[in-house]
């Protein structure tokens, strides 16, 4: 009997213990801070792949905060530290995540958190796995720029061929009143002629202009005597040279040929030897020079004009850009020249570089491929007068040289 009480009353003691046991248990799950998901991890291989694309990607998690991003986007300055620096890119992400739809988006972007520079994007979001989105973008600033030079250019057309068109209808209806006037019919046909004149000369340089822009290379090159080319361009320009008493200087090494269209190389120089003695001075000088330089040919036009202010010389290459519109307008010019020589000298494998201080002139320097030369190594020493001879006749020091592009 007592050994049955003694056993009822340590089993009794067991149940107690256990019963406590799982009352603690379960307080302790009851208020216990449970721990945070991980999110799942990017797939395989999804670094690789960023790391080599030419666009800029970011993944981000479903907090906004970059887990992984490309070169690319670090250098656009799309990221900064752990987020994305732009909130068109967060509410685009956010969206994604929140319905799942693919989004494509152009967005103006700042450069960076100083200053007024803007970037274009294109951009295209979409959902990566649960939890992750994945942004892409693509620079199209120079798309951008390129659709604003192209619609720059009509509107620019239309205002060129609208003031020569303008003034021929205005002297027709001069010549139509003054009928009875011999000397004033006289005077308004030779205006008719001017603006005539001008007339074709734009229409053709924006053929030219354009024909140069759609051949991407020369069709049939053939070997082209430089120093011809440049004297012919030379010939061509005397009758404006000698109007405003401008001595033409030429020093030239001989026997300097490159591979291209004759024609087009006489254009390009002729237009930089008419720009020289447009914008120089009565009275003052313009050299042109010929000159091997290593495996190319310079030719360069240096003037004693007025010279092109430094914040304007990388545009001065562009369609229908001029430094000074009202001289332009008075001379002629119709803000093709330049953009003609850019493009002939790229077509024929070569680039075009301008060297100008205000005050002190200008000097525009053309190079291109040279010919083989079996005559000569391309490293022997010239016989006939450098550039640095011809420069210094305009006034140039001799240290002076060309900005290269």
């Amino acid at each position: 009997m007592g050994t049955a009480a003694v056993l009822s009353g340590f089993a009794g003691l067991v149940i107690g213990v256990f019963a406590v046991l799982a009352v603690r248990y379960s307080e302790r799950e009851m208020y216990a801070v449970p721990e945070p998901e991980q999110p799942p991890a990017l797939p395989s291989g999804v670094g690789d792949v960023l790391a080599v694309l030419r666009s800029s990607a970011i993944v981000v998690d479903s907090s906004d905060a970059v887990i992984n991003s490309s070169p690319a986007a670090v250098a656009y300055g799309l990221v900064r530290g752990q987020e994305l620096a732009h909130t068109e890119l967060r509410e685009l992400a956010r969206q994604v995540r929140r319905d799942g739809v693919i989004r494509e988006a152009e967005l103006e972007l700042s450069r960076g958190p100083l200053g007024m520079g803007q970037v274009f994007m294109q951009a295209r979001v979409a959902p990566l796995g649960s939890s992750h989105v994945l942004l892409l973008l693509d620079d199209r600033t120079e798309a951008r720029r390129l659709e604003e030079v192209r619609r720059d250019f009509v509107v620019n057309v239309s205002h060129e061929l609208k003031t020569p068109v303008g003034g021929l209808r205005l002297l027709a209806e001069a010549v139509e009143d003054a009928k009875d006037d011999p000397e004033a019919v006289e005077r308004f046909a030779q205006r008719m002629q001017v603006e005539t004149a001008r007339l074709a000369q734009l229409v053709k340089e924006i053929v030219d202009l354009s024909r140069l822009q759609v051949a991407d290379a020369l069709h049939e090159p053939r070997l082209v005597d430089v120093g011809a080319a440049v004297q012919e361009a030379i010939e061509w320009s005397r009758t404006g040279a000698d109007a405003k008493e401008i001595e033409l200087a030429v020093a030239a090494e001989p026997d300097l040929k490159v591979f291209g269209d004759e024609e087009l190389l006489v254009t390009a120089v002729r237009n930089l030897v008419g720009n020289a003695i447009a914008y120089s001075d009565a009275g003052t000088k313009v050299a042109v020079g010929v000159r091997r330089a290593g495996d190319t040919v310079e030719v360069s036009v240096a003037d004693q004009g007025h010279g092109i202010p430094e914040e304007e010389q990388s545009r001065i290459f562009e369609r229908f850009y001029r430094v000074d519109t009202a001289r332009s307008r008075a001379t002629g010019g119709t803000g093709l020249g330049l953009a003609i020589v850019k493009h002939i000298c790229a077509n024929h494998g070569g680039d075009v570089t301008v060297w100008s201080r205000e005050g002190r002139g200008s000097t525009f320097t053309m190079r291109l491929p040279a010919a083989a030369d079996h005559s000569g190594e391309a490293g022997d020493q010239p016989t006939t007068p450098t550039l640095q001879t011809f420069r210094t006749t305009t006034g140039h020091r001799p240290g002076d040289e060309p900005t290269r592009g």
